[in-house]
């Protein structure tokens, strides 16, 4: 500690400096399956080759994907196999006919 007591072990800014928003790495793949779902019938799926993930993990992609579509209130799923991620837009809820 320096003579005052206010020395830190880390650099300070003024939080008017600080990066506003989420700007994760998966920022960019996640818009554009966001913006292919919304180009495509009900019927369809979103194929993404995992090796366009450019070494990424797919469970990481999948999880940003999670965070924004449950921010916006996108529902959709998912499903994989060795070589490809799909997404497609979650069928609505059926109305099971129960009553309040």
């Amino acid at each position: 500690m320096g003579r005052n007591g206010n020395d830190t072990h880390y650099a300070s800014l003024n939080r008017s400096e600080l990066p506003q928003g989420r700007k994760g790495k998966h920022r960019k793949a996640v818009a554009n399956i966001l913006g292919d779902l919304s180009k495509l019938n009900a019927q369809q799926a979103i194929k993404i080759p995992l090796s366009s993930l450019n070494g990424e993990k797919m469970q990481n992609l999948r999880s940003a994907l999670n965070r924004v579509t449950r921010e916006r209130n996108i529902p959709v799923e998912t499903s994989s196999d060795e070589k490809y991620l799909y997404v497609w837009r979650a069928d609505p809820p059926k109305n099971t006919g129960a009553t309040e």
